[in-house]
């Protein structure tokens, strides 16, 4: 299948339609309308087989989770998904996968209103690359770098469920029923948090999405912040399907360092605690407190019950098979 055809096929005349987008697929470029009184959210991420998913992963898994990882990035930034690009890397055409890449692809962009608007396609090795855009009132963006000592530190969702289930789907963790298909569905099709990030933009003084690990990522806003951190583990949300499958030594270590959770941990003020249950409330997600920032900069101290912690991994997820 030539290129143009594979284009045609799959991309031009398929998805979610937006009026914002004057010209989508079919011209050298896609031609946008950015709404008034709005700023653009840009992010771009690639995939690559065998690094960012595993080279066996069903189709319809890649493009979802390819989507999800950039719209998490513009919801950890307070946005509102619009657009977004798409370049395909493949070894060859494989018609019955596609068919399953593109039922993933439209079913998370259905979901969340966003247009594919653009993108390329070539030969080569399996990879993905998406540019996702989106729009943030002015002065409203989220960012690593705004969190104050004494701010609360809060995560959305349940951590260590992704990593559990890739885990089981490498042979590493042995889990049978319900809890497995939970736990591997958690690793295949994350939720990007974007209701959660529009709801807490002017609430927040800092957010970042969990790719990495709790450990990790935290990291991140408290260098940007210059704060340290106090963080007591036998607060993390833990699903039951976690929980059930693992020792709790074991369900706090995934929680900490395992990866692609795509949760949001974000902070908020003394000031701000009451408002934030409020605006919460419409998106149906729970935020749990698990800490407070602390003057130490750049120092994460974690407690459970009050004593020092040690983690098995201090240095969170690497994306590598």
């Amino acid at each position: 299948m030539k290129e143009f055809d594979l284009i045609g096929r799959y991309f031009s005349n398929s998805g979610h339609r937006r009026k914002d987008v004057v010209i989508g697929i079919g011209d050298d470029c896609a031609v946008t309308t950015v709404p008034e009184n709005q700023q653009l959210a840009v992010t771009t991420d690639t995939l690559v087989a065998g690094v960012h998913f595993l080279k066996d992963a069903p189709a319809k898994s890649v493009a979802y989770k390819t989507v999800a990882v950039n719209l998490s990035d513009l919801a950890a930034m307070g946005a509102e998904p619009a657009w977004i690009s798409l370049s395909l890397s493949l070894p060859e055409v494989d018609e019955a996968w596609l068919d399953d890449f593109v039922s993933g692809l439209y079913e998370l962009t259905q979901y969340y209103s966003v247009q594919l608007i653009g993108g390329d396609t070539v030969k080569g090795p399996m990879a993905f690359t998406i540019t996702a855009q989106g729009f943030i009132p002015p002065g409203s963006e989220l960012t690593r770098s705004g969190a104050k000592p004494g701010d609360w530190l809060y995560v959305t969702g349940t951590l260590g469920d992704a990593g559990a289930g890739l885990d089981i789907l490498q042979n590493k963790l042995s889990v049978n029923g319900e809890a497995k298909d939970v736990l591997v569905n958690r690793h295949y099709f994350p939720t990007p948090r974007v209701a959660v990030g529009t709801a807490i933009r002017r609430i927040a003084t800092s957010c970042i999405d969990i790719s990495d690990g709790l450990i990790s990522d935290l990291g991140h806003i408290l260098k940007a912040s210059n704060c340290g951190a106090n963080v007591h583990v036998e607060r993390l949300p833990l699903s039951r399907a976690l929980t059930s499958a693992v020792t709790p030594e074991q369900a706090i270590e995934y929680a900490l360092s395992a990866g692609d959770d795509y949760e949001l941990i974000f902070t908020v003020s003394e000031e701000q605690r009451g408002s934030l249950e409020t605006s919460l409330a419409s998106t149906n997600v729970k935020a749990t407190c698990i800490g407070q920032l602390t003057g130490h900069n750049g120092t994460l101290s974690l407690l459970k019950d009050n004593e020092k912690y040690t983690p098995t991994n201090k240095s969170g997820y690497e994306h590598a098979f």
